[in-house]
């Protein structure tokens, strides 16, 4: 599952407050989306924190953002960590990246790197196409001949091939874009854009997203003979995803 974190901009300037302040907010609707995910058994959340693209904002909200990352880091650490959650950063290498956070960066990858309850990827200057020129760089340095090019052989080179593919993209703020995210992992996604702005999403939209997801069906370019079937089977199958499906407490989106 990722979440696309838009809006927080847009709640900031709704109640009268700096950008900034609407980021800062945002970094709860996280937690609460952490403590859902594993609520809910799930072994993958990937969130979108800051594209390559939003270098070209006021430098004062990027500093705030850049400052916010390594807050969250040293406030909420030490709890992922107990939690079993593992955080993994994607994207990233620029020199812009003040070294305090990325000493941080590491510190907390280091930290949880054992942990297999749930993997945190925090998209952090990311860019999909950025990822796939990357990817191709390094299929080039290791002169892999071009006719054992395969889709497989270029997913191992991108920066985390064990990473799966996106079967739920959320967006919040009611915008309807995936903005240049996870392009190679993105090819069968299901996505769904809700209106709620990034701060106001908690760990209940989640399990409602999780429910939608569950109700829908996935064929992935197929077609049964028996389309009749095929339907019974997925309502089955879908009555027990939802039977697995706890409700969660309520707790309370970067855009």
């Amino acid at each position: 599952m990722a979440c696309i974190m838009d809006g927080n901009g847009r709640w900031a300037t709704r109640q009268g407050l700096p950008r900034s302040a609407g980021h800062a907010a945002g970094v709860a609707a996280v937690l609460g989306c952490v403590d859902a995910a594993l609520d809910l058994g799930l072994r993958w959340l990937t969130l979108f924190v800051f594209s390559t693209e939003n270098w070209s904002r006021p430098s004062p909200e990027v500093e705030a953002i850049m400052r916010l990352n390594a807050e969250a880091i040293r406030r909420y650490g030490e709890s992922l960590l107990r939690q079993g959650t593992r955080v993994r950063y994607m994207g990233m290498d620029d020199d812009r990246i003040p070294p305090e956070l990325l000493r941080k960066i590491k510190d907390i990858e280091r930290v949880t790197a054992a942990n297999t309850r749930l993997t945190v990827t925090l998209a952090f200057n990311h860019g999909g196409r950025s990822e796939l020129v990357d990817a191709v760089r390094r299929i080039v340095r290791a002169q892999v001949p071009p006719d054992d090019i395969t889709e497989q052989l270029l997913g191992e080179f991108t920066q985390y091939p064990d990473m799966p593919d996106v079967d739920l993209l959320i967006r919040t703020s009611g915008e309807h874009r995936i903005s240049n995210f996870m392009l190679w992992r993105m090819a069968y996604a299901e996505l769904m854009f809700v209106d709620t702005l990034w701060p106001n999403f908690t760990g209940e939209h989640l399990v409602e997203a999780v429910r939608h997801y569950q109700q829908r069906c996935r064929r992935y370019g197929a077609v049964s003979d028996l389309l009749g079937e095929q339907q019974d089977h997925g309502k089955s199958q879908r009555d027990a995803q939802e039977e697995r499906v706890e409700p969660v407490q309520q707790t309370t989106e970067a855009g």
